[in-house]
């Protein structure tokens, strides 16, 4: 049962990253057509494109961990013992951790006042929540214009005042969602380090060594033709 559940959240995850992707190719292909064909422009095609590709990117990013699908430099890790190997990927594993949760309080302190929340106080690690801040929840995009089935948030964030673009918060929440997620797939890379199921967050050479099996056979058969 869990395994099908971790199958089925993947399945969605890579269906909604594939989902931006398409989405961003098929706007600028069709923003493409308007002006050079029809000498017109989808004015919010441009920004809009630039929101996905930083939402495919952040939580590409977060995904990739999940995967162990990251590229790394393991020229030292591949020539220490098993057991070293294992405490280098714990060490990288507990780095991973900590600078995911800088990203996730530098994401959060950004984007909450764009929700009318209090950011977080302190440097480095959050000591409380700020009592005195400027809500900025009226904030727009430039260009994109508002869905009227979000309509409802104009109560909740705008006073009630009508949204003449896409309100920044929308686009913006990317930040502290994926910082989420990358810190929670750095803490279970960490877990599945600790209990052997991996030895390393960077993606393996499975991958490069069957590419180069399969060259080899296809040197073989036109060899033998």
């Amino acid at each position: 049962m869990a395994q099908a559940a971790r199958s089925f959240i993947d399945r969605i995850e890579e269906i909604f990253i594939a989902l931006l992707l398409g989405l961003m190719t098929l706007l600028t292909f069709a923003n493409v057509i308007a002006r050079y064909v029809f000498n017109a422009n989808i004015l919010w095609a441009l920004e809009l494109t630039v929101f996905m590709f930083a939402w495919l990117v952040l939580l590409g990013a977060s995904y990739a961990v999940k995967k162990g699908a990251h590229l790394g430099v393991d020229a030292i890790v591949n020539v220490v013992s098993p057991k070293l190997k294992r405490a280098l990927g714990v060490v990288a594993a507990v780095v991973c951790m900590a600078f995911a949760f800088l990203l996730l309080k530098g994401a959060w302190d950004y984007w909450a006042n764009f929700a009318n929340l209090p950011a977080t106080e302190g440097r480095w690690f959050p000591t409380g929540f700020e009592e005195k801040f400027r809500g900025k929840g009226w904030y727009e995009t430039n260009d994109i214009p508002v869905p009227e089935v979000l309509r409802f948030i104009e109560g909740l964030f705008n006073d009630g005042d009508e949204y003449e673009k896409l309100p920044r918060l929308i686009p913006y929440v990317v930040l502290p969602v994926s910082m989420a997620l990358f810190l929670l797939r750095s803490v279970q890379a960490f877990f599945a380090i600790v209990t052997g199921k991996i030895d390393m967050l960077i993606v393996s050479h499975e991958a490069e060594d069957d590419v180069e099996e399969a060259a080899e056979r296809l040197a073989a058969d036109l060899k033998e033709q």
